[in-house]
């Protein structure tokens, strides 16, 4: 089922193009196959183009023409449904909008196109992309590609599975409070969110909670997520957060001796963590260690005294709330009940949404206090692989916690703004892939990358496959 072609990344399926020994004809239906075989068992890819063939054939003739290319010429590209693409169903997972057709391409998608990149589908997320878990009342729930009976993740579970499974080279997401490396480490691939600031927000829904808000790549290696993060990046005139900050060259490859200061921690405030997402960890410090890095154990109290993980409840309620009224009045019973709780309350205080503006305020002054010492934070992604379906609880080192607070591990790097990358290190002994997570100072992409190259070379489970693919 032309699997050389569906698990290349797209970095060698744009050289093949681009050498001739594929056409992006072959490229694009080779993907298509492969979706009506394996998507119905995940439920990930929920829209796709009606043009992705067409494209790919005027792609051919550009290059039978010798016309001058992009870096990304041919290659098929999918991106979650809150994204905008021209002239396709985009439902943001919400029956509100389940028959809504967005006008214009989001900035992302656009550059991605101008890039020589051919949409071929949009994926599944959870109503609003503000949950956990990749299910909505449009088209239910993505699965598990490592186990169907395990969460995708959220809220870029369909792009993560997608990609997992070979059904796309290349995806775009969000990320609000994690929603790139959440499904990132339950799926096994690589979820980049890149400084806020960095990518325009423009043509990405729901424009709430913006300060907080990230679009970036995920993909199936390091170097594809560093070239899809070159082309999306720069200012676009409308989105007044992205800011005028030159990309650095991004490498390409592995190099020793780093050289880089690493933090490490692998529980501590982010407790309780499975003991085999603890080894993972420790694994991948080492490797740091053996590539040159002065690797450090951390701390980071700042984290626990600021409850940097409750700040988006307190702040996200209202602000959130205020925002969808103007979609959700009057409808209120198309929400999943998930949306319509989250969406009703209860609303804290004008104190304590000035106290917890007041803790984020002061992790951001912790952690560039942290950046002046050392160069990269590693940690977990999340404290756990992939769980039921469902579950509003889990167990974790022999504790029982609500699901939502998983997102201690990723959420503060939201608040700072600050790169962060996900990428598949290990495996639980139950076969579900175990993620890292990279953090760097704002706007050093570069010094994330590198490091996140040397670990995805020493990684055990570098191109290992889902059961499901």
């Amino acid at each position: 089922m032309h699997e050389d072609i569906c698990f290349a990344d797209a970095t060698e399926l744009a050289r093949r193009i681009r050498a001739r020994e594929l056409s992006p004809v072959e490229v694009v239906q080779a993907h298509l196959e492969r979706i009506d075989a394996i998507n119905p068992k995940l439920n990930a890819i929920v829209t796709l183009a009606g043009d992705a063939l067409d494209q790919a054939h005027a792609a051919e003739q550009a290059l039978t023409k010798n016309a001058q290319v992009g870096p990304l010429h041919g290659v098929p590209f999918t991106c979650k449904d809150s994204l905008d693409v021209t002239g396709v169903r985009t439902t943001h997972g919400s029956k509100l909008f389940e028959h809504h057709v967005a006008e214009r391409d989001a900035v992302a998608i656009a550059r991605l196109k101008q890039a020589g990149a051919i949409f071929l589908g949009k994926t599944n997320t959870p109503e609003f992309t503000l949950w956990w878990e990749t299910d909505n009342r449009v088209f239910g729930r993505t699965n598990n590609p490592w186990n169907p009976d395990m969460i995708a993740g959220g809220s870029s579970g369909g792009e993560a599975a997608a990609l997992a499974t070979g059904l796309t080279p290349l995806g775009v997401g969000s990320d609000v409070g994690g929603s790139l490396r959440m499904p990132a480490h339950y799926c096994g691939v690589v979820g980049f969110k890149p400084t806020h600031g960095r990518v325009p927000l423009t043509g990405l829904f729901p424009e709430v909670l913006l300060r907080m808000m990230h679009v970036g790549p995920l993909a199936r290696t390091v170097r594809d997520a560093a070239l899809a993060l070159r082309l999306m990046c720069g200012p676009d005139g409308a989105d007044p957060w992205c800011v005028p900050v030159d990309l650095p060259e991004l490498p390409e490859g592995s190099e020793r001796p780093l050289r880089l200061r690493v933090g490490w921690l692998a529980d501590g405030t982010f407790a309780p963590v499975d003991p085999e997402v603890r080894a993972v960890v420790e694994k991948a410090a080492n490797s740091l260690a053996q590539s040159g890095c002065d690797v450090e154990h951390v701390q980071l109290s700042i984290l626990r005294e600021t409850e940097a993980d409750a700040i988006p409840g307190i702040v996200g309620t209202p602000e959130s709330s205020y925002y969808f009224e103007r979609y959700t009045r009057g409808w209120e019973f198309e929400l999943s009940p998930i949306m319509g709780r989250r969406l009703a309350g209860p609303w804290p205080t004008m104190r304590e949404y000035t106290r917890r503006m007041a803790d984020w305020d002061a992790l951001n002054k912790g952690m560039m206090e942290y950046f002046r010492t050392y160069d990269l934070l590693l940690c977990p992604t999340l404290p756990t692989p992939a769980y039921p379906h469902g579950q509003r609880e889990i167990t974790v080192d022999g504790w029982t916690i609500k699901a939502r607070h998983k997102i201690k591990t990723v959420v503060p790097w939201n608040l700072t703004g600050s790169p962060a990358l996900s990428l598949p290190y290990g495996m639980s002994t139950s076969g579900l892939p175990i993620g890292v997570q990279l953090v760097g100072r704002h706007f050093d992409e570069t010094t994330v990358l590198r490091a996140a190259l040397a670990l995805e070379e020493s990684s055990e489970i570098r191109g290992l496959r889902p059961p499901l693919a």
